[in-house]
């Protein structure tokens, strides 16, 4: 697929990067010694990602007489203006979880050094994080032209095969429930698992509210009630947003898990299967524009294998979970593509169910039951 053919990214901001520069330098004039002088040269906003604004930048400052500079991130809360992919944002909450993954994991997060939740100073809350060197594999193009898709069968292997581990490595953090209890959903349920898939319909009303209503995903919220697991299984730490364009590589083992809005408590399968389906939903979109794509790469039963020979624990119920991935998936793709129509990038469909890019993968798991 030539560059001229690949879909359009996501216009994720209206924020003008002039003044989110000068507010960043008055901010961090307070934060750091006086006299630093703050300056930011350089900001930029990566491609990947749709949730929270992203905002690479340098700092540069005077300390004790000499020159200063770091390179950091910020997290910042996008504008309701903007269409957000998700009803609320909770930056200390995603601040939280990155401080006590680091704490009570191995898995490699980026250090937090500072929560704003005073939108005043650059119009939004914010965090800033460190900055990680490594390279993303970027949504909807990692598979059909990339640095991963050009990489030997080995490296693909390699990069599948350490991320299956990290998360593995996410879901053995000891005590979850105590630890990590601010991550429980709030919506009502019996269970963890309860709990989240009632947050994940109340997310989907949120972007029905917005974009309208979508019988296919209201179908597969039904079918999911009806196919409830009946051992639902241990009850761990969930990132949620398990997939690749979430992870920094360096020589194709991950450097650093980004993007936590998603993360809470619930059954290990939820991280498998979105693994999974994260990389399904890119090769579908890949299958319209006629491209090979990465067919060999992260299968369910390749994934599965893996995890259970770093875990000892055999993934169940993998129907289930994986169809209530891509539910949640059709979700993400309905609000993605609505901002597109809103942000004038796209033209409105006649049928709004053709803004659900894995709606073939979605039907054909409801059809056949799992």
């Amino acid at each position: 697929m030539t560059s001229a053919n690949r879909p359009k990214g996501t216009q994720r901001s209206s924020r003008d990067l002039g003044q989110l520069r000068a507010g960043l330098e008055k901010w961090l004039a307070g934060k750091l010694p006086p006299d630093a002088a703050p300056v930011v040269p350089d900001l930029k906003v990566p491609s990947n990602g749709q949730s929270s604004d992203t905002v690479l930048f340098e700092a540069a400052w005077q300390q004790d007489g000499r020159p200063r500079g770091r390179r950091l991130v910020a997290r910042v809360a996008p504008q309701p203006s903007d269409i957000p992919l998700f009803p609320r944002y909770d930056l200390a909450r995603e601040f939280q979880v990155l401080r006590l993954v680091a704490e009570h994991t191995d898995a490699p997060v980026p250090e937090v050094l500072w929560l704003e939740p005073d939108p005043s100073p650059i119009g939004a809350p914010f965090f800033v994080m460190s900055h990680v060197d490594g390279r993303v594999p970027v949504d909807a193009v990692y598979n059909v032209d990339s640095w991963l898709s050009r990489a030997t069968a080995e490296q693909q292997q390699l990069l599948q095969d350490s991320t299956v581990a990290m998360v593995a490595r996410l879901h053995a953090a000891p005590d979850p429930a105590r630890h990590f209890a601010f991550l429980q959903y709030q919506e009502a349920g019996d269970t963890a698992l309860r709990r989240h898939a009632a947050h994940a319909r109340a997310w989907y009303d949120y972007v029905a509210a917005s974009a309208g209503r979508c019988p296919l995903i209201e179908q597969g919220f039904r079918w999911v009630e009806e196919h409830w697991p009946a051992d639902e299984g241990d009850t761990v730490l969930v990132w949620g947003d398990a997939r690749i364009g979430n992870v920094l590589y360096q020589d194709f083992r991950p450097a650093a898990l980004l993007d936590w809005e998603m993360a809470g408590l619930g059954p290990r399968e939820i991280d498998i299967a979105w693994l999974v389906s994260s990389h399904e939903v890119f090769e579908n979109m890949a299958a319209r524009y006629r491209a090979p794509g990465m067919p060999q790469f992260m299968r369910l039963d390749d994934v599965a294998a893996e995890y259970e020979a770093v875990t000892g624990h055999a993934v169940r119920n993998m129907d289930f979970y994986l169809t209530y991935a891509h539910v949640q998936w059709a979700t993400v793709l309905v609000i993605s593509l609505y901002r597109l129509v809103r942000f004038g990038q796209m033209a409105m469909p006649d049928d709004i169910q053709d803004l659900i890019l894995n709606r073939g993968p979605l039907e054909r798991l409801l059809a056949s039951g799992g």
